[in-house]
């Protein structure tokens, strides 16, 4: 028998009408509240347990792991489109989506799944509250910004900019210090050092490493500007934030890039 004659025939039958489903009304809302970094929302969405067998999801595979699994994939594809379409970099949004799919891979119950997806949701919706707090920007700015996050591992110059739009460097550097508030050198440079806090923070790579990593110069301009703009070295970030992961709070981002009304606690 094939797929769709399969089809036709649960389509007929009574028992189809007793499979739920989530109100798509609901379901979108929850989409918008992640795009647009309604914090409070999704966090209530996480602790009321709708994602769960049973709660909400419908039934896609018999094998409960596997049906969220699914479900996981949908609602990441979802957001990230919705993340996307609000404004989120477009590489930013995809590299988000393909590394917490592909973590599925080393997922095998039920609760792993939960876990995951509520720490997903809640990671795509801070980066869209900074992002909706702060974004006023141009066509111009944010295909810089996302060549940026492209090429982070690069050295990249207002040259490099200025090229990738066809525009003169001298305009793109007036243009963007008029828009973002600071200079594009000063942009990228905070880009790689968050880049490197998280590095410091989730993986064992030396300083050295990581330097090279992010196209540094060398090592010790590494640490000269990683204390200028975290006011302390790479060492002693890495010595007090070593696999430490965040508890979102709905306090302000200002605008130094600093994270305020937010605490740590060690990873088990």
């Amino acid at each position: 028998m094939s797929y769709k004659n399969e089809w036709f025939l649960l389509e007929a039958n009574d028992e189809i009408d007793e499979i739920e489903h989530r109100e798509p009304t609901e379901e979108f809302l929850f989409y918008r509240a992640v795009s647009t970094g309604d914090i409070e929302t999704v966090r209530k969405n996480c602790e009321q347990g709708r994602f769960m067998e049973g709660e909400g999801v419908g039934v896609l595979s018999r094998d409960p792991v596997v049906n969220l699994k699914y479900h996981f994939v949908i609602t990441t594809a979802m957001i990230t489109r919705l993340c996307r379409q609000t404004g989120m970099e477009l590489e930013q949004a995809f590299r988000m989506s393909d590394f917490y799919i592909q973590k599925l891979d080393d997922i095998h119950t039920e609760e792993e799944v939960h876990r995951l997806h509520d720490e997903m949701v809640m990671d795509y919706t801070e980066k869209m509250r900074k992002y909706s707090r702060s974004d006023t920007n141009s066509k111009h700015i944010n295909v810089c910004k996302e060549y940026i996050y492209s090429h982070i591992k690069e050295r990249i110059t207002i040259e490099d900019l200025a090229d990738e739009l066809g525009v003169s460097s001298g305009y793109l550097s007036r243009l963007f210090k008029k828009e973002t508030g600071v200079s594009v050198s000063a942009y990228i440079r905070r880009q790689k050092i968050d880049m490197a806090k998280n590095l410091l923070r989730f993986s064992d790579y030396s300083m050295i490493e990581i330097a090279n990593r992010l196209s540094f110069s060398s090592q010790s301009h590494f640490i000269q500007q990683f204390r200028e703009v975290v006011g302390m070295t790479p060492k002693k970030y890495r010595d007090e934030y070593y696999m430490v992961q965040w508890d979102i709070e709905p306090g302000p981002i200002h605008s130094d890039g600093g994270d305020h009304g937010v605490q740590n606690k060690q990873l088990s």
